[in-house]
C-alpha cells in the first residue's frame, strides 16, 4: 500500500533532452545531480545517506521502496548528501517495528526531492546505453522556467568528472569513534584493545567505522585535509582511507601528497572505494570515469588469490585502470560483470585496498574478512 502523498506533478529532465513525467515526493525543491541507478533490493535509507552519493540523483530499480520506513539507527552519515531520488511506485507505507517515520516524511525533513511514477526500467536501460549524465527533478506546478531554459541550466551544471566533493562531506575536526556493529540483541565485541587506527574521512560510511571499532581498541577519525605529520603524530598502528564522492583525480590534489607520505611510513594501510582509488593513484596508477558505474548489492567479484567469488556491495563511478598499475602492485580482485579492477595489493609493503564495500550496508557480508586482514597486518603492539 502506498503512503498518503499529496498529488504534485513532477518532471525528470535529462541533459540529453529525454524527460519523464511523474509525481513529486519529498521536499518541494528543484534539484540537479548526476543520474545513476542502484540495483539493491534493500537498504534505501543506507543508500540515500551514503556520502559517496553526494551530488547524485539515485534511481532505485527495486519497485517497492519505503516498506520498512526510516529510523535514526540506519543512517550512514549525520546528514544525507544525495541530490534526489527516482522511484517506480510511490513510497509504500512502513511496516517494521524499527520504523520511526515514513520515507516521504523523512525526505521532507532531510530536504531531499524525488519523483515517483517513472518507468525506471526504461530509464535504467537508457542510462546503460547513454552513460552517466546530469538530470533535474522539478515540481511542474512551481517551476517557472521554460523547457528550454531548464535544459540550458541543466546542461550548464558541472559534470562529475573533475568535481572535488570529498572535502565537503568530511568531518570538520578529529574525533574518536567507539560504536561497534549494530545488533538486535546486545552483545559486546572483543576488539584488540592495544591497536589504534586512524581513519582519513573522505566521506566515510558509519558502518565502516563500526567494523573498525569492532576490531580495534581505538579509532580516530580525521578530516580529509589532515596532514601526514598530524596523522602520524597520533601514533597509529594502522591507517584507513575511506570511501567518498567525486573524482579521485580532483580529490587527489590535496590527498595524494599525504597518502604518499603515509605509504613511506611503513604502516599498514587499507583503503575502500575512493580510498582505494586514491591509493591506486598514489602508488603509480591512474583512474578513469566509467560509463555507468557500479551501484548495488549483488555484484560478483572474484578474489584472484583464492579463486572464490564474492557477492559484493558497490557504489562507484570511477575505477583504477588496471593497465596502469606499476610492477610492485598486483591485482587481487576483479569484477565479473565487466572485468574492471576491484582490488590491489602492494607486493612488498603492508598495503591493500578494494573498490567494493566490505562493510555492506546495505548488502551481503562476503567481504567482511578484509577488515580482519587489516587487523592481522597490524599484529599486536
Amino acid at each position: 500500500m502506498s503512503a498518503n502523498i499529496s498529488k504534485r506533478p513532477a518532471t525528470l529532465l535529462l541533459a540529453d533532452g529525454m524527460s519523464f513525467s511523474g509525481e513529486a515526493i519529498g521536499a518541494d525543491v528543484t534539484t540537479i545531480g548526476e543520474l545513476c541507478f542502484n540495483t539493491a533490493m534493500t537498504g534505501y535509507q543506507e543508500i540515500l545517506t551514503d556520502p559517496s552519493y553526494a551530488g547524485q540523483v539515485i534511481t532505485f530499480t527495486a519497485p517497492h521502496i519505503g516498506n520498512v520506513g526510516c529510523n535514526d539507527e540506519d543512517m550512514e552519515a549525520k546528514l544525507p548528501q544525495c541530490a534526489g531520488l527516482v522511484l517506480r511506485e510511490a513510497p509504500t507505507l512502513p511496516s517494521s517495528f524499527r520504523s520511526q517515520t515514513s520515507l516521504n516524511d523523512w525526505l521532507i525533513r532531510q530536504n531531499i526531492a524525488g519523483i515517483c511514477g517513472v518507468d525506471t526500467r526504461t530509464l535504467t536501460q537508457h542510462i546503460r546505453r547513454a552513460g552517466a549524465q546530469n538530470a533535474m527533478i522539478f515540481c511542474s506546478n512551481h517551476h517557472s522556467m521554460s523547457d528550454k531554459d531548464a535544459l540550458d541550466e541543466l546542461r550548464a551544471f558541472p559534470n562529475m568528472k573533475g568535481m572535488e566533493l570529498a572535502a565537503g562531506v568530511s568531518t570538520l575536526k578529529p574525533y574518536v569513534w567507539n560504536k561497534p556493529l549494530w545488533r538486535l540483541t546486545p552483545s559486546k565485541p572483543s576488539p584488540n584493545e592495544a591497536l589504534h587506527v586512524v581513519a582519513v574521512d573522505y566521506g566515510a560510511k558509519h558502518n565502516i567505522l563500526r567494523h573498525l571499532a569492532e576490531r580495534v581498541g581505538k579509532l580516530t577519525v580525521v578530516p580529509a585535509k589532515t596532514s601526514a605529520k598530524d596523522i602520524l603524530a597520533l601514533k597509529p598502528d594502522g591507517l584507513f582511507l575511506s570511501n567518498g564522492p567525486g573524482d579521485p583525480a580532483a580529490t587527489g590534489q590535496y590527498a595524494l601528497p599525504v597518502i604518499k607520505e603515509l605509504i613511506d611510513s611503513g604502516l599498514p594501510i587499507f583503503g575502500i572505494c575512493l580510498g582505494h582509488q586514491l591509493l591506486g593513484i598514489a602508488l603509480g596508477g591512474s583512474t578513469e570515469k566509467m560509463t555507468q558505474g557500479h551501484r548495488g548489492a549483488n555484484h560478483p567479484v572474484k578474489d584472484l588469490t583464492t579463486g572464490k567469488v564474492e557477492i559484493t556491495s558497490q557504489n562507484h563511478g570511477f575505477v583504477v585502470n588496471k593497465d596502469t598499475l606499476p610492477d610492485d602492485v598486483e591485482m587481487t580482485h576483479i569484477s565479473l560483470f565487466d572485468g574492471t579492477l576491484q582490488g590491489i595489493r602492494h607486493k612488498i609493503r603492508p598495503i591493500f585496498s578494494v573498490q567494493g564495500h566490505p562493510e555492506a550496508s546495505p548488502g551481503p557480508h562476503d567481504s567482511a574478512y578484509l577488515f580482519d586482514r587489516f587487523v592481522g597486518m597490524m599484529g599486536t603492539p
